[in-house]
């Protein structure tokens, strides 16, 4: 059985420390008392060490939002992989807001080559993929999404890819208020990111990988995309910076929490 994980991208919200920990002090304990799904908060590079410090002896875990592939360098703005292990067990890489607005240093070779990175570091990517509008409405979705897939993950092993996550983001539904119908989801995580890594790596592997629904998400409708046997939890955005992202983590673990 795949654990179900919720994680909470703020995006350049709650960068200030004291902003930060405010927040996660209001949420935590209710957090903390909820079992059965890994819980992981992406605050701003700016509040990821004081955050990672006031959870260090908490379930929560921390991840940062994005992460360079080189160890070290001259790349001015740049976080590499070894600057997060103090903080971090996970790192989002591949959102669809940083290959939109950053074509080339988030490619798919980029994101492919981040992947390898914080593999060899010892961190948990959670790549995004995703299709936009004109791509969804040519039905090209799955194509594109499994074209992101085979990119992401080509030369790992089964053993690393199995403890890989991977968020499904349409994205014409980050940020919109229109999420993907839960099973349009479903079967384009089954059919473009499952069955892409099953043909690649194995139907054993593909069923450990955690597949993570983002869009959206928020507490009304994630118990039907809980509901739902390919998606195991969520990459939730705006609604992950309100008290209602409780209620939302609350409902994947009612749903699939067993």
């Amino acid at each position: 059985m795949r654990v179900p994980l919720v994680a909470a991208n703020w995006k350049m919200n709650l960068g200030k420390p004291t902003e930060a920990l405010e927040f996660v002090r209001s949420i935590r304990h209710r957090l903390q008392e909820i079992e059965h799904v890994d819980i992981v908060l992406c605050p701003p590079f700016t509040s990821l060490f004081a955050v990672a410090e006031i959870l260090s002896r908490s379930r929560i875990t921390v991840g940062a939002q994005n992460s360079h592939w080189e160890p070290k360098g001259a790349f001015t703005g740049e976080i590499s992989p070894a600057m997060l292990t103090e903080a971090c067990r996970y790192a989002i890489v591949g959102h669809s807001e940083r290959r939109a607005m950053r074509s080339e240093a988030e490619s798919d070779a980029a994101v492919h080559r981040k992947v390898q990175a914080l593999v060899a570091n010892g961190l948990t990517p959670i790549v995004c993929v995703g299709e936009n509008l004109q791509q969804n409405e040519a039905g090209q979705t799955q194509e594109v999404v499994g074209a992101q897939v085979s990119a992401a993950f080509e030369g790992l092993s089964p053993d690393s890819v199995a403890g890989c996550v991977i968020a499904y983001e349409p994205i014409w539904a980050i940020g919109t208020g229109k999420a993907a119908s839960p099973v349009d989801a479903n079967r384009i995580i089954n059919l473009a990111i499952r069955g892409v890594l099953a043909g690649a790596f194995g139907e054993a592997t593909a069923q450990k990988v955690r597949i993570l629904y983002g869009g959206s998400a928020t507490a009304d409708n994630m118990a039907s995309f809980a509901e739902m046997p390919e998606i195991d939890g969520a990459l939730v955005g705006g609604a992950s910076l309100k008290p209602e992202f409780v209620k939302l983590v609350e409902e994947v673990a009612r749903v699939r929490g067993k």
